[in-house]
């Protein structure tokens, strides 16, 4: 499914803040207190694993999303809660005179990115942070992308820091698991999920703090956005051309939007 959402602000905010607040109440004590440990745990198997819950199609979605980005020689990009590191070898490989940042809060993440970075003769500029306030000037990127990790985070805050740092006329790139719209479906991915979360851990052999977790990574997409709504919420916040592309049924969602040009309408 592909869209471009018409641009109407200010009509869904309140019932956007409602949602936030909601997904602020329910996982604030995990993202405060225990989401750190869980990716220190899961850092040295996560993009294998994700490859097994994913059947082997990440690759291919990694691709598509690499794909949708127009980068440039020299364009400054920020790949925010950057992990280890994929997008941004994938970008450096697309275009080798990249200057890349990475923000992420996890160190035992960026450890394995620095490595993996190094190991293909790249450098890229990592920053650990809190991505809800990025340690960039206003408008400073010339692209910016958040992939996979959306639903662990206060979606606003961090989608209007997005839009201050990038330049005006840059690109946001952005993918991630959505809640299908779809009721059949979406039940049918909860159950699916359900099944993971109860192989993954054992297999990868998870410590204490992701096999507490396992319930949390299910909660996080019911309470989470479809694809048109995020779009819709993208629109609100400012970014303009907004396009959302729904796949796998509406469980992975990616979106294009723009800044816009300073004067623009």
């Amino acid at each position: 499914m592909n869209a471009s959402i018409p641009e109407q602000v200010n009509t869904m905010n309140c019932c956007y803040a409602g949602k936030e607040n909601d997904r602020e109440k329910a996982f604030k004590a995990i993202w405060s207190n225990e989401i750190n440990a869980v990716f220190s745990d899961v850092a040295r198997y996560y993009d294998r694993a994700n490859i097994f819950a994913s059947l082997g199609m990440l690759n291919r979605l990694r691709d598509r999303f690499i794909s949708t980005i127009d980068i440039q020689p020299h364009h400054k990009v920020l790949d925010v809660c950057a992990g280890t590191n994929v997008i941004g070898i994938s970008l450096l490989k697309k275009q080798p005179g990249l200057d890349v940042y990475a923000a992420d809060r996890s160190i035992a993440m960026q450890q394995v990115g620095r490595d993996r970075a190094q190991n293909h003769g790249f450098r890229i500029k990592s920053f650990i942070c809190d991505v809800h306030r990025l340690p960039f000037p206003d408008n400073y990127f010339d692209v910016v992308t958040l992939q996979w990790a959306t639903r662990h985070l206060r979606v606003i805050d961090v989608f209007s820091e997005i839009n201050r740092v990038l330049k005006p006329g840059g690109h946001f790139h952005h993918c991630d698991m959505l809640r299908p719209a779809n009721k059949l479906v979406e039940q049918a991915y909860y159950l699916y999920l359900k099944v993971l979360m109860g192989v993954i851990p054992r297999l990868f052999r998870s410590g204490p703090a992701s096999m507490k977790c396992r319930d949390y990574f299910i909660q996080t997409i019911r309470l989470f956005y479809s694809t048109e709504e995020l779009s819709a919420l993208l629109v609100d916040l400012g970014f303009k051309n907004v396009i959302g592309n729904s796949v796998l049924g509406g469980t992975v969602g990616f979106h294009k939007a723009h800044k816009p040009q300073l004067g623009a309408a």
